[in-house]
């Protein structure tokens, strides 16, 4: 099955629907999609089923049986999949098409693909190529602990 995650945000991602759409319709993809589509409408799509949303639990449980994940461009729905070692295909919202108010998605995306953990390119078909190929993402590591660390060591001096 292939996860496709949408968000929350308010405006519609119609064109990440549509590009997967096709895909579908020339048997590029030809397993289940589920999407996860918040404020996007599905029902003109024919392969696309899903909910707008959905809670942590379900999100969770639908991560765990995708076998990849086609995201929105923010940092909790890549980052979920990142460590749950999936592979993750991330296209951003752009503001020039009306899907978000700016384009951070983008650099947020570009920060992924610089350390293997996320394909995105303009080619939707090749990134599933690379997946079905074998891309895995390395092991997730957020800093966390050197962030601290660092913050420690400032209360400390001061």
């Amino acid at each position: 099955m292939i996860l496709v995650v949408l968000g929350t945000h308010e405006r519609p991602f119609t064109r990440l629907l549509q590009e997967v759409e096709t895909l579908a319709d020339k048997g590029v993809i030809d397993e289940k999609l589920y999407v996860q589509n918040g404020h996007t409408p599905v029902e003109r799509f024919t392969h696309l089923h899903g909910r707008p949303f959905l809670d942590y639990a379900e999100m969770d449980m639908l991560y765990d049986q995708a076998r990849v994940i086609i995201s929105h461009g923010g940092t909790g729905s890549i980052i979920t999949g990142v460590k749950k070692r999936k592979p993750v295909i991330a296209r951003a919202r752009l503001s020039r098409y009306g899907e978000h108010n700016d384009d951070h998605q983008e650099e947020i995306i570009e920060q992924f693909v610089k350390t293997g953990h996320v394909l995105s390119s303009d080619d939707l078909a090749a990134d599933l190529r690379r997946v079905d190929e074998g891309f895995t993402p390395p092991p997730f590591d957020s800093g966390r602990h050197e962030i601290l660390k660092l913050l420690r060591n400032f209360l400390e001096a001061t």
